[in-house]
């Protein structure tokens, strides 16, 4: 028999906790699917390259395949006699062209969701790859097939385009195979939606290709120049190279590029913009991730071999605490500073890979470029050392102009070249301003501490600052300069940090919102203690603090460089997510391997840190991979995060709990009244 009232309520609890599992479920796939999934970086590829082979095919369209050199002094390719293609080639060139652009537009729309997966891929990849075939066959043929007589003949610049433009698209098509293929086999879903990074880096990229185009066309009129050298014009000016050949002539053309100019090389500085934002940012938070999960392992497996891996075990005794000389909230210290350790050596190697990366990937466009300008300019005597040269002030956008490109074939090259080099370079400066720039500031300083401008401190102290300094690295502790107060974050969270200002713009909305429920629980709380009601004092209290810490981090989100939370810190946060750190029952000791079976499906067993599912909590270590430390997420918002789960949760209680007290009443209100009069039917309504 059951008891009557009591069957309702826990249903609604058990719907409770099962929401809860729920929540924490959600929240843990979509760190996982940031985590794992690997089409982003091939879509937004395939998003910026296929435009830009659209603008090469564009090239290669509207010119004549092959020209006569003319005879005399003078007389080279660049200056050669058109010789009007066949009309099947421009019929063959013009399919593949818009092949081309309906897989742009596909791939477009489905990025934008217009278009479903499993629609807009076929097409984009049958549509690349033809469009890559028609103009290989076109190239063959053009080479092979129709050979004029004589020995002054030569190949146009559009011939050349042709070439750039199907190896492009043959490349990228090839990446989209890859996407399909891993959608088939369920490594990831099919459906995805872009970041603002990713969208505004392909929308800016061909917002620069179209603009390059559209100038070169206008330079094409003006000033009588032929359109693709018009375009070799407009790439080197809007990069600021500025090699020379080509300079404007007419007053119209010279009044033309003030406006021109300038509004390019904004479009420049936004595309090289989000190409740091997308490269470093995000491949530094990827990146950075395995690196500290490589050196998680590395840690755990060295100690576990010396034996030295106790103190990563949960104390649930006096005598383990006695033999340790450590309570269970100490050992949880130690956990921590050794994973902030991790994480310090982590993101050094980190950015001296980065360096390492860029600088090859530097070094490569420059070697290749001078060996590609090298052959393509054998008729003006280059040497390989000549183009070497050529290469490095053209990659460095010096432009001596004492070297330039006449050749058919060069011109080409060095418009795709550029489009490459320049952002390179900007990866490349960026990540020295994180490794070399900073390393030369620091001796710098030290030096002149040294001498010329010495600080407060005394030689001898800068001399042991400078020894702990470089010591450090080879397993010292780096966070001993934390502040380590037991003051709640509340009060020592509102830390001026180098951009404090700019970082601390809140969302005043939401800000608002939250100052006002903080407030109207600090006023029910001080009426529930005027009532004597402890329990109702207690419970708005805790809300109180929730909202209060809620408001704090805030104010930390976007912050340069991202606001890191010490160990007390931490411990007040998990404290308000239901957690105890110096209560063992939630705590576990670090695997060493974090891998399981479900990373055949493509899932990961990336840490979540604690749930709020009392009945199915987690265990978890700030050494495992279920620590709030690892990850990509910066750490104010994965507290932001939780916080927020934790409000909502006990809000949804709260709001339970009114309901069902007014049952009750009704119910007792029912029993209490005479059958008939009308309760029963209001009940039930």
């Amino acid at each position: 028999m059951n008891d009557p009232g009591l069957d309702e309520p826990i249903q609604q609890e058990s719907n409770n906790v099962e929401e809860d599992r729920k929540d924490d479920e959600d929240f843990q796939k979509e760190d996982e699917q940031a985590f794992l999934d690997p089409r982003c970086p091939m879509f937004y590829t395939s998003g910026t390259f296929g435009p830009m082979a659209s603008a090469f095919s564009v090239c290669a369209l509207v010119e004549n395949w092959r020209v006569i050199v003319p005879h005399g002094p003078g007389g080279n390719e660049a200056h050669g006699i058109n010789v009007k293609d066949p009309g099947w080639l421009i019929a063959i060139n013009t399919i593949s062209l818009v092949l081309a652009l309906i897989a742009n537009i596909a791939l477009l729309l489905n990025m934008a969701r217009r278009l479903s997966f499993s629609i807009a891929q076929p097409i984009t990849i049958v549509g690349w790859f033809i469009s890559s075939i028609l103009l290989i066959a076109l190239v063959f043929a053009a080479t092979y097939g129709m050979e004029l007589p004589g020995e002054d003949r030569a190949l146009s610049q559009a011939f050349y385009y042709a070439i750039i433009a199907a190896g492009l698209y043959f490349i990228i098509a090839t990446l989209m195979c890859v996407t399909v293929y891993g959608a088939y086999k369920e490594h990831y879903p099919q459906e995805f939606k872009l970041t603002m990074s990713q969208r505004t880096l392909m929308l800016q990229t061909i917002s620069f290709m179209v603009y390059m185009l559209a100038g070169a066309a206008v330079y094409y009129r003006v000033e009588g120049w032929k359109f693709l050298d018009s375009v070799y014009f407009t790439n080197y000016t809007l990069l600021t190279v500025g090699i020379g050949g080509y300079a404007p002539q007419t007053h119209t053309g010279r009044a033309l590029l003030f406006p021109y100019a300038v509004g390019g090389i904004v479009i420049l500085g936004l595309v090289v913009g989000s190409i740091r934002s997308l490269v470093l940012e995000r491949g530094k938070k990827k990146i950075g991730s395995r690196m500290i999960e490589k050196k998680r392992q590395q840690l755990l497996k060295k100690m576990h071999d010396k034996g030295d891996d106790k103190k990563l075990t949960p104390i649930d005794s006096d005598e383990q605490a006695e033999e340790l000389g450590m309570t269970e909230r100490e050992r949880r210290k130690f956990e921590f500073e050794l994973m902030r350790q991790i994480q310090d050596r982590a993101s050094e190697r980190q950015k001296w890979n980065a360096l390492l990366i860029s600088g090859s990937a530097w070094l490569v466009l420059w070697l290749v470029g001078a060996v590609v300008f090298w052959k393509a300019e054998h008729a003006q005597g280059w040497s390989y050392f000549g183009a070497l040269y050529f290469a490095y002030t053209s990659l460095l956008t010096i432009g001596y102009g004492d070297y330039q490109n006449f050749s058919n074939s060069g011109k080409p090259a060095f418009v795709f070249w550029s489009l490459l080099a320049v952002p390179t370079l900007t990866i490349v400066i960026s990540n020295m301003g994180d490794t070399v720039v900073k390393a030369v500031r620091d001796v710098t300083d030290y030096l002149g501490e040294f001498t010329l401008l010495p600080g407060e401190s005394s030689t001898k102290q800068r001399a042991k600052q400078l020894v702990t300094s470089l010591t450090s690295r080879f397993g010292k502790d780096t966070e001993t300069g934390d502040a380590t107060t037991d003051e709640q974050p509340g009060l020592i969270g509102e830390k001026e940090g180098p951009d404090s200002k700019g970082a601390n713009r809140r969302n005043t909305a939401t800000d608002r919102l939250a100052g006002g429920i903080e407030n109207e629980e600090l006023q029910k709380a001080g009426e529930a203690e005027r009532r004597g009601d402890e329990v109702s004092k207690d419970v708005h209290e805790y809300h109180y603090q929730l909202i209060r810490e809620f408001r704090n981090v805030l104010g930390h989100l976007n912050e340069t460089p991202p606001r890191r939370y010490t160990y007390e810190e931490w411990a007040w946060f998990l404290k308000l997510m239901g957690e105890d750190e110096d209560n063992q029952r939630s705590h576990r000791k670090a695997p060493i391997n974090v891998r399981s079976s479900s990373h055949k499906k493509g899932q990961a067993d990336i840490q979540q840190g604690p749930t709020h599912d009392k009945k199915q909590q987690r265990q978890w270590s700030w050494l495992g991979n279920r620590s709030p430390l690892m990850g990509e997420v910066d750490e104010p918002e994965w507290v932001l995060k939780r916080l927020s789960m934790t409000l909502e949760k006990e809000m949804k209680r709260q709001c339970e709990g009114r309901r069902r007290r007014r049952r009750e009443e009704v119910s007792d209100s029912a029993e209490s009244t005479p059958s008939g009069d009308g309760s029963s039917e209001k009940l039930e309504q």
